[in-house]
């Protein structure tokens, strides 16, 4: 007999376990079937122009060349206000979670940081942390006011994760009602244009650390057959 003040799940016999496993993985495949639905609205979101100037390692370069001619563009907002001597914890180890995206360039998709910081700045604490995904700098452009993981009432209206100022203080969200944000959001090329079709922020970012899960916040999603996409959206994985 297992005797113990150690806090653990009831212990059980091999078949009531196999029951209770049972009926979790019905609701487990629930929430499967959930998800993709959710993925393929997201898929179906309508998209907005607009394009901005940023600084990286190649110089002044448009929203449309951080494409590297792909067709989608997935930017993490990297919280690193100029003022500060390094990046955000919660957004260093976000990034130090993500595991290999290669697959996003198989599938048409680049990804990279963007913060307010100075380039000079990103690029040290980048090779500090030994990071090899592409940095750059939105200082001096209105790209995060827009996106909202700026905010600064002298500049923009305050909003984050979709509530204004006035919902935030309802929801005593008070530490997002100034300064740096972080977030994630994603764009589409077409047609020698650049549109914004989706962005997420605050708790909608914790999972999105792999290539899978930052495919399924684009338009063409992870491309493969299981998925319920608009007419002529790519369906199987093109492998470069």
């Amino acid at each position: 007999m297992t005797t113990t003040t150690v806090p653990h799940p009831p212990i059980v016999s091999q078949g009531k376990w196999l029951d209770e496993r049972k009926k979790l993985l019905v609701r487990e495949k629930e929430l499967t079937t959930h998800r993709d639905n959710i993925n393929a609205e997201r898929r179906r979101l309508p998209m907005v122009e607009k394009d901005y100037g940023f600084d990286g390692p190649n110089g002044k370069q448009s929203l449309k060349a951080l494409f590297e001619s792909r067709r989608q563009l997935v930017v993490y907002h990297f919280m690193f206000d100029p003022a500060w001597d390094k990046g955000c914890p919660g957004c260093t180890s976000c990034v130090n979670a993500l595991g290999d995206l290669s697959m996003l360039n198989d599938r048409d998709t680049t990804f990279l940081l963007v913060s307010r910081a100075p380039l000079p700045k990103l690029e040290a604490y980048k090779a500090k942390k030994g990071w090899s995904i592409p940095c750059f700098s939105s200082f001096g452009s209105d790209f995060n006011y827009d996106f909202h993981v700026t905010n600064d009432e002298k500049v923009a209206p305050v909003e984050y994760n979709y509530r204004d100022k006035a919902e935030m203080e309802a929801r005593k969200a008070l530490n997002a009602a100034d300064g740096e944000e972080h977030g994630l959001s994603v764009f589409f090329s077409l047609d020698g244009e650049v549109f914004h079709t989706y962005s997420t922020y605050a708790r909608g970012t914790e999972g999105l650390t792999d290539a899978y899960s930052l495919l399924d916040t684009t338009p063409y999603g992870r491309q493969q057959d299981f998925e319920d996409s608009p007419p002529g959206w790519p369906q199987k994985p093109t492998y470069g």
